[in-house]
């Protein structure tokens, strides 16, 4: 295809990074979605102040509202339990310590699910590192590959 004389490329219309494509568009914070937000924020302490009294009057309804603003829920955490693991053994027995720990209720089970997924994760730099060793003696048995 051939261009006119005169014609523009698509290169030609964009605008230049960080030019904007339309800067007599709308001023910020004129939506109506900013709008709406600016007319709540103005009767925000009424809102908190009629909650407050349906609240105490005891509308359950009001009182969860206002209570999971302001205090967020607690979330069950489980406080870290030392097991022995081998040092020296090799990944079955760890994961096997790990499965003992768990069956006997040393540790909740969801520890011992990561502490399963870390091995894995360990297994795989073991099995990484072995391959690359074996590659290495391979090259310098056979000479490196080109």
């Amino acid at each position: 295809m051939t261009e006119k004389a005169g014609s523009k490329t698509k290169k030609d219309h964009l605008w230049k990074p960080g030019t904007s494509g339309n800067p007599n568009g709308r001023p910020p914070g004129t939506s109506a979605t900013q709008k709406l937000r600016q007319a709540i924020g103005e009767c925000v302490p009424e809102i908190i102040a009629k909650l407050t009294e349906q609240a105490k009057s005891g509308d359950v309804g009001a009182a969860r509202l206002l209570l999971e603003r302001v205090l967020p829920p607690i979330k069950a955490s489980e406080e870290a339990q030392p097991i022995s693991i081998p040092e020296d053994g090799d990944l079955t027995q760890k994961g096997h310590a790990v499965l003992r720990a768990a069956a006997s209720g040393q540790i909740p089970v969801s520890q011992a699910a990561a502490l399963m997924t870390a091995i894995n994760g360990l297994a795989r730099v073991v099995e990484v590192d072995d391959f690359d060793r074996r590659l290495k003696a391979l090259e310098s048995k056979n000479g490196a590959a080109v």
